[in-house]
């Protein structure tokens, strides 16, 4: 016969016993946030509920594809897609994550080619990275950060003598299209190799074609060994092309705050800002100034504050930013070009009318400009090139006003004779970047006249002479010249009386 007290007795023991398994287990309840989508379009979706979801949250929808919470209206959610938008439809099931997007960082990314989310797309397998970090961060403080003093060279003897970049600083390339813009930024990678500094290349929105040949010629100039690329394709939706820049900034801080040098190109901020309006259209935000949204500035400010030189406590790391911006006909005014003229600290403008002419790189110098770099120029150049960006430029000047005249004295034709020459020597072919030692032979045998009696037709054959006589002839000077120092009085005079023997010796003088 079974009592009261037994019965009790097994009650107790069985909940003491329950007791003990839940001491065992840690039980965590979670609460999942569901909503719905009440209509898709391109690029775009419109979702109802999730009434605790933040601005810029990741969300989930059904097929793995993502969406960035963009718009918090009263009634709706505005969601940017980073997938394609034919994968969900109206009354699928969306869920938050409650987490920004985060990209992998590491190593491991380097020689590799990702989408902004952070995916492969060049057929070597998944990324195994360490890391996780959100696309957008504050920007180091200014009491973090140093002054710009190292130079970060190109290996084109235009923009290193007259128009110097540092490590660290935000240098515009713009100009109309097919003017050499992506070139002089890829020669700028080529050119770093053994120099120890991580390049990032950030394509957005270009040609698939486009991107695959800057891949194959980083490849072939053993340049992707140090570089990684972010690509968001020309047919990705919007969503992607607007989170590219910023998921390549991210990556690079990584390297950064190792106290590593990082160089990232921008490919373009054009393609960025139009991608960005036609988002903000979709999602009826108000239109402003040729239809881009009231926040377009502070779009691109937000990323290129980002770019800076930490100061020795953080690890004195820095990351230099080469935005890339097309114009139209000429038309530097117009918005988007003069927001990131603003932004940045100086900009190289490519010109069609040099380009048309074959002046390659089709620099012009009167309309380009450094803020910062020539505190971080070595001191030889300012010791050999000096005066050269004004006489240069009075030289176009005089060329521009000798067409209206056909008498012109000895003296005027002498200084049109030697701009036509230095003008000859500034051209360079693309990836054929030239390292420090051999542009200040070629400037201060260019500065001292050697190359004034020299045809025009053997220019570049006495330039190829010149380039390497300071490597070949004085080794020594070649690595004082890298350490900071300038060439002596003496020094000068053998170097250019070396060039002088050499091109006589050639028969390419008149």
């Amino acid at each position: 016969m079974v009592t009261n007290l037994s019965v009790n007795s097994l009650i107790d023991d069985t909940f003491h016993l329950f007791d003990e398994v839940l001491a065992q287990h840690e039980f965590k309840a979670r609460l999942i946030e569901v909503g719905e989508v009440t209509s898709v379009g391109r690029g775009n979706a419109r979702v109802n509920g999730l009434p605790n979801v933040q601005v810029e949250e990741l969300l989930q929808f059904p097929n793995h594809v993502l969406g960035l919470a963009l718009n918090l209206d009263a009634d709706e959610i505005g969601v940017v897609l980073l997938d394609h938008s034919d994968q969900i439809a109206a009354g699928d099931e969306v869920r938050r994550t409650h987490r920004l997007l985060d990209i992998p960082v590491g190593e491991s990314l380097i020689g590799r080619v990702i989408d902004p989310v952070g995916r492969p797309l060049d057929g070597r397998g998944s990324i195994s990275a360490a890391e996780r970090r959100p696309y957008e961060r504050e920007p180091a403080s200014i009491i973090n950060r140093s002054p710009v003093t190292v130079p970060l060279q190109t290996g084109l003897k235009v923009i290193d003598a007259l128009i110097p970049i540092g490590r660290g600083q935000r240098e515009l390339i713009l100009g109309d299209r097919q003017t050499g813009k992506t070139a002089i930024a890829i020669d700028t990678i080529i050119n770093q190799r053994n120099k120890n500094v991580v390049c990032i290349y950030c394509a957005i929105g270009q040609r698939n074609t486009s991107v695959a040949k800057v891949i194959d010629d980083l490849r072939k100039h053993d340049a992707l060994e140090y570089t990684a690329v972010v690509v968001a394709e020309s047919d990705a939706p919007p969503g992607l092309h607007y989170v590219a820049p910023y998921a390549a900034t991210t990556l690079g801080e990584y390297f950064m705050d190792q106290g590593r040098d990082v160089l990232v190109i921008y490919d373009d901020l054009t393609s960025h800002a139009r991608a960005y309006r036609e988002l903000s259209l979709l999602l009826r935000r108000p239109p402003g100034r040729e239809a881009f949204p009231g926040d377009i500035f502070y779009l691109h400010s937000r990323l290129l504050e980002r770019s800076t030189h930490l100061n020795d406590s953080l690890g004195g790391g820095s990351l230099t930013a080469l935005p890339i911006a097309e114009t139209e006909a000429q038309n530097l005014s117009a918005y988007i070009p003069t927001n990131l003229i603003s932004i940045t600290d100086g900009q190289i403008y490519l010109s069609p009318q040099l380009f048309q002419k074959g002046i390659l790189p089709a620099v012009d110098v009167g309309r380009s400009v450094s803020r910062v770099g020539g505190k971080t120029q070595l001191p030889v150049y300012r010791s050999v090139a000096g005066d050269l960006r004004l006489s240069y430029s009075q030289f176009e000047e005089l060329e521009a006003f000798s067409r209206f005249s056909s008498r012109l004295d000895e003296e005027t034709l002498a200084t049109l004779e030697r701009g036509r020459r230095v003008r000859e020597i500034f051209k360079q072919s693309q990836f054929e970047p030239l390292s420090v030692p051999e542009q200040i032979a070629i400037l201060l045998t260019m500065a001292a006249g050697v190359f004034d009696k020299t045809e025009m037709s053997q220019i570049r054959k006495a330039e190829q002479i010149t380039r390497k006589i300071l490597i070949d002839e004085f080794p020594d000077l070649s690595e004082l010249l890298l350490e900071g120092h300038i060439l002596s009085e003496e020094d000068q005079r053998a170097i250019i009386n070396t060039a002088r023997d050499l091109i006589q010796s050639h028969n390419l003088t008149k």
